[in-house]
């Protein structure tokens, strides 16, 4: 299984708001396919797969506010 986890977001932010899940539980990843959106006071930004499997569970929603490394979501291997 692999964590879907909030990246890095630039020089003095700490925190993040999930706008968008692109893929909802069930739905099989590819490595690099958009999973979701997120957005900081400056930027928005998107979030892939590291993995590839089956979406298994969407920890936050959107609207939700995740700091860095927050686990998001995860993604068991296979489909």
């Amino acid at each position: 299984m692999s964590n879907i986890v909030v990246p890095a977001l630039g020089e003095s932010v700490s925190e993040a708001t999930v706008a968008k899940w692109f893929k909802k539980p069930g739905d099989n990843v590819k490595i690099d396919e958009l999973l979701l959106e997120l957005e900081t006071e400056k930027v928005t930004l998107e979030v892939s797969a590291s993995a590839e499997g089956t979406l298994e569970a969407l920890l936050k929603n959107e609207g939700d506010t995740v700091t860095v490394g927050t686990v998001l979501g995860t993604i068991k291997a296979g489909f």
